[in-house]
């Protein structure tokens, strides 16, 4: 009986992290979709032996701890999931958020390195500054708008060739804060929403992301990768479909553009940064189209007052 591959996972309380733990353990996270199998091939059982990492166990700015935790642990995939995400609050804490995305996938990598495991971590769109006017793909020249996007993107700078990059955006859980529930809230409150009409985008279920980081898991390819659920959209078509599932009316979600909003964020996002993901559905597949996803994330959320499980 072969060994159990061992996986650590940083960021192992955020959104993608606790779905990617109940996915590697052979569970279908809420939200998620019991038959995406992108390389075709079910989780077996005690296939993976999860390692998963928070905050609170592991500073990944620190350079002696995260060698010591990689040396201690040993895993044969690093997972790396723990990321600065605050995108406007890091135009004014620029110090910390480089520390987070760019020394911290610097460190990790180097760890990553010095064992022998093999390094998937996640960066994101708005490594893109939205001029190409068509979806990006994998080798096209990131030119980041914010401090999110450039500290995300010197992450990327300081991976070998072997490590393996996850390009992903809009990324929405069941288990986390995010515009869908917003959205939702407001739905079920009798509320309407003013929601962007000029950012395009793709949509990524944290469930669906993590199905497919099983699958990079597994083949450990090296190189970027883009991966988000098929379809581009934008933050208005995303609102208005959560109303019609919801059975809100047309009036619910009002079209405005970015410049109306106010006040107006602190970050630059790019106007279009959609993802071209071929490359992850000719060797794997298709992730599910992203209205199918919002879909779930809507029906699997928990009311008001519940706690997720």
């Amino acid at each position: 009986m072969s060994r159990a591959t061992r996986v650590l996972v940083t960021g192992a309380a955020g959104q993608v992290g606790v779905d990617l733990q109940d996915t590697l353990r052979g569970v279908t996270p809420l939200g998620g979709d019991a038959s995406f199998q992108p390389d075709g091939r079910p989780v077996g059982e005690h296939e993976f032996e999860v390692l998963g990492l928070n905050r609170r166990d592991l500073d990944v700015t620190d350079r002696d701890a995260v060698l010591r935790s990689l040396h201690a642990a040993r895993p044969d995939v690093v997972v790396h999931l723990a990321a600065y995400t605050a995108v406007d609050r890091a135009e004014e804490d620029v110090e910390n958020c480089f520390n987070v995305n760019e020394q911290g996938t610097a460190l990790m990598s180097l760890g990553a390195s010095e064992i022998g495991a093999h390094l998937i971590t996640i960066s994101t769109d708005y490594v893109f500054d939205g001029t190409k006017g068509a979806a990006y793909l994998e080798f096209d020249e990131p030119r980041p708008l914010s401090v999110y996007g450039a500290s995300k993107r010197e992450g990327e700078r300081h991976c070998t060739p072997g490590d393996t990059i996850v390009r992903t955006s809009w990324v929405m859980g069941v288990r986390g804060n995010n515009v869908v529930h917003v959205i939702a809230e407001r739905a079920a409150s009798g509320a309407n929403v003013r929601f962007v009409d000029d950012q395009m985008g793709t949509v990524t279920a944290a469930s669906d992301l993590a199905r497919s980081l099983v699958s990079l898991v597994r083949a450990r390819p090296g190189g970027v990768w883009h991966v988000a659920n098929s379809g581009a959209t934008t933050w208005f078509d995303v609102a208005a479909h959560v109303g019609d599932l919801l059975n809100r009316g047309e009036e619910f979600a009002t079209p405005i553009s970015t410049s109306e909003l106010s006040p107006p964020p602190l970050a630059t996002r790019p106007a279009r940064s959609d993802l071209d993901t071929n490359k992850f559905t000719s060797s794997f597949g298709e992730l599910p189209p992203w209205r199918d996803a919002v879909a779930r994330l809507v029906f699997d959320r928990p009311r008001r007052g519940e706690v997720p499980s």
